[in-house]
């Protein structure tokens, strides 16, 4: 058992959307450690339960919200039932996403494009309109939106994906800027290829798709869900208190080529 009674973080309040496995997962287990109440948020609930539970035999606190990201009502009943539980919010890391589907921009179906939209965009701008208000009314907080590598570049056949993700980033600076003398930092981590069940898809489960992944790193190799906690951690540190609007690259160095 680890004792996370105690840490940086003590005291503080981490809400973490998309935690149910994954870079979501990861970063809920890291604020853990660091002596954070986690309000663990999913539309999954047994990985979501998981993710609890992990927690806790960590010796740490946390609860499970059941959450469609992309329905207001939903987000709403998060933020709430995460104050209920434990009084305040101070970081929130906006993180569930899907890829969608592959194909063309021609290809893609007007139904791929609004749920990758709905999901990995609207769903933020849904989490900071409650999230905000919350931090505001106790004095200050951090936020973190997940984009991508694919917010900074372009890759083929995964448009609304990368429109979703470039749009994030936009959303993140605007709403950082609104609110730079709130005491409110808004952020956005931007993961390269990192080894989660979403790069899985990606690859179809092949080692040489996968292998392509890695070639194109030139680290050699696919990051770990640890390293991009560690990163969203640190934005929302006091280490990072001059740092708001901006889009965290951490990616092994792809989009440096």
């Amino acid at each position: 058992m680890e004792n996370t009674g105690s840490g940086p973080f003590s005291g503080k309040v981490a809400l973490v959307t998309g935690a149910s496995s994954g870079i979501g997962k990861a970063t809920a287990l890291a604020f853990a450690r660091v002596g954070a109440r986690v309000a663990v948020a999913d539309i999954a609930v047994d990985g979501g339960n998981q993710t609890r539970r992990m927690i806790e035999e960590l010796g740490g606190k946390a609860i499970f919200l059941r959450c469609d990201v992309s329905k207001e009502s939903d987000v709403a009943s998060m933020l709430h039932q995460t104050i209920d539980a434990f009084g305040r919010i101070d970081c929130a890391f906006n993180n569930a996403g899907i890829e969608g589907a592959q194909g063309s921009t021609v290809d893609c179906t007007e139904e791929n494009w609004d749920r990758v939209l709905n999901i990995n965009l609207k769903s933020a701008w849904l989490c900071m309109k409650y999230e905000i208000p919350a931090m505001l009314r106790q004095g200050g907080g951090v936020i973190v939106n997940c984009s991508s590598i694919a917010g900074i570049v372009g890759f083929q056949n995964i448009p609304a994906y990368v429109a979703s993700k470039h749009g994030l980033i936009g959303l993140t600076k605007t709403a950082a800027l609104e609110y730079a003398k709130s005491k409110i930092r808004i952020n956005a981590v931007c993961p390269g290829v990192i080894r989660t069940p979403m790069i899985d898809r990606f690859a179809h489960g092949e080692a040489q798709a996968l292998q392509q992944l890695i070639a194109g790193e030139p680290v050699g190799r696919v990051g770990e869900p640890e390293e991009i906690a560690a990163a969203v951690l640190w934005l929302c540190s006091d280490g990072a208190s001059f740092v708001t609007g901006h889009p965290l690259v951490v990616d092994g160095g792809w989009v440096a080529q």
